[in-house]
């Protein structure tokens, strides 16, 4: 598409370099709310990861798998998946890798795009290398936001890269289920991935994670639930393994940038071998940082970008470079960087038109970082676990639940199975962790949330009575099993 405004103009108060979610936020809040002008500079498609190879493609895969269990586990309901039809609603979620809604969005919001790939051009200034070949130097009056994301670190592993590994954005938008798996990692990714790999029918699910247990940066209950549940779905889990070497013989390019071939044969660090159709790695992230021209502004190519809580980039003077979403890696997580760029939009507001005062902060948001992992069963997460908590210095007390005891999960499913914990800060008497592992869980992330961020005391959250028979009961049999706690406590 070409770009979609006078190509005689060059400036505008606010550019954003890199459409994703992220980045939409920024530019929406600097001119829906606040009368800015903006632009969005993007190569790729607008809404970027999140819209078209994550999030989005991601839970339409997960949301058949979850709904057919249900079904299957409520007496007198049975249900069967139709992988064909749920890898076409896929594609109705992501609109056929259209963006065409996208764009029409932001031009009617008032937001500007730019098609072409963006880099830094010293102060207040965006070099754009457009489709056609030429070039176009874009300025910006107040900001610069940068929004260009990450992408899936492929791992050193002799013959991986030359065996055309599937990436978390091919896994999303695959074509059709292959047969046999092998999925590198134990973490969001890997875990979801496996989930809707097994759930939509392939017949060999295998996944290889170096660490003793999944999800790592969750409390271990979390990980060692969900390896469960994928083992008892048919997965195969190789804990504490690595690859060692890949190889496969032949390769072909079926179109749309995709490459399969044939039988791809993977050697473990034990020397075990395992044949497979496709190999997903799904091992962390890196921050597209490397070519965006940082160094015309004194900084370092590559790494994420420090920033401080107005999300201004550190080591740039004048307070106008910006950083939000993955790229500054303070939480890669969707939500987050919308939040960020909310924060970012208000500020560059505040700045713009001298307001003298507080600016407004990302830090508070940042001590509440939801996040619902989509496996089956779900994981939600809010503020910190217990480890992190006792290593910031905390004096922490800590209460669980077990999920399955409660009139709302059994009515779910009478093989519910799930546990529910809280990190308390003693000396505050708030909430500052939360981790909830069950089926149907995600809502109840939200409520630990607000807790966290508004630091409602545990004596207030008695009074916040939840609704029976439902999940969110789990908050009462907490506050029930803590109080218990501290009565036993006290008579030591």
């Amino acid at each position: 598409m070409a770009a979609t405004l006078d190509p005689d103009r060059s400036e505008w108060d606010v550019i954003v370099l890199g459409g994703a979610a992220a980045g939409e936020n920024a530019a929406q809040y600097a001119s829906q709310f606040s009368g800015l002008s903006s632009v969005i500079v993007e190569s790729h498609l607008l809404g970027g990861e999140c819209s078209y190879w994550a999030c989005m493609p991601s839970k339409a895969l997960l949301r058949s798998v979850e709904a057919a269990d249900a079904a299957n586990h409520t007496p007198g309901v049975s249900a069967r998946i139709d992988p064909a039809e749920v890898l076409a609603r896929r594609d109705r979620v992501i609109n056929g890798l259209d963006d065409t809604s996208q764009v029409n969005w932001a031009l009617d919001t008032g937001i500007d795009v730019v098609r072409g790939y963006g880099r830094l051009n010293g102060e207040r200034a965006v070099s754009v290398s457009r489709p056609d070949g030429s070039t176009r130097v874009l300025r910006a009056r107040h900001a610069v936001v940068i929004d260009t994301g990450s992408a899936a670190a492929v791992p050193d592993v002799p013959g991986l890269r030359a065996a055309t590994p599937w990436t978390s954005r091919d896994v999303t938008t695959m074509h059709e289920v292959p047969r046999r798996v092998v999925v590198l990692g134990g973490g969001v990714v890997a875990c979801e991935a496996a989930t809707w790999l097994r759930g939509l029918g392939a017949e060999e699910v295998t996944v290889v994670h170096r660490g003793r247990n999944l999800l790592s940066q969750h409390e271990p209950f979390a990980g060692e639930i969900v390896g469960q549940a994928l083992q008892d779905s048919g997965v195969k889990l190789l804990l504490e393994r690595t690859i060692a070497d890949v190889k496969r013989p032949r390769t072909a390019d079926t179109g749309e940038g995709r490459i399969h071939g044939g039988e791809v044969s993977v050697t473990l660090d034990d020397g075990s071998l395992l044949s497979a159709d496709e190999v997903v790695i799904a091992a962390g992230r890196v921050p597209n940082s490397d070519d965006i021209g940082l160094e015309t502004v004194g900084l370092t190519p590559g790494g994420y970008l420090d920033v401080d809580d107005h999300q201004n980039v550190r080591g740039v003077e004048g307070d106008w470079l910006y950083a939000i979403g993955d790229v500054c890696g303070r939480a890669l997580l969707t939500h987050m960087g919308k939040y960020q760029a909310r924060i970012v939009g208000d500020v560059i507001t505040a700045r713009a038109a001298g307001t003298r005062g507080e600016l407004p902060s990302a830090a508070q948001g940042h001590v509440g970082l939801p996040q619902v992992v989509f496996s089956n069963p779900e994981v939600g997460t809010a503020g910190l676990t217990e480890r992190q908590a006792r290593d910031a210095g905390l004096d922490v007390e800590v209460v669980e639940h077990d999920m399955a005891a409660l009139a709302g999960t059994y009515l779910m499913r009478t093989d519910y199975r799930g546990r529910a914990k809280l990190v308390i800060d003693r000396r505050r008497d708030v909430v500052v962790g939360a981790t909830f592992v069950g089926p149907d869980i995600s809502d109840l992330v939200h409520s630990a949330t607000t807790a966290i961020v508004g630091e409602i005391p545990v004596s207030t959250l008695w009074h916040v009575v939840p609704s029976y028979p439902t999940p969110s009961e789990v908050w009462l049999r907490l506050l029930e099993t803590l109080r218990s706690q501290r009565y036993e406590a006290s008579d030591i």
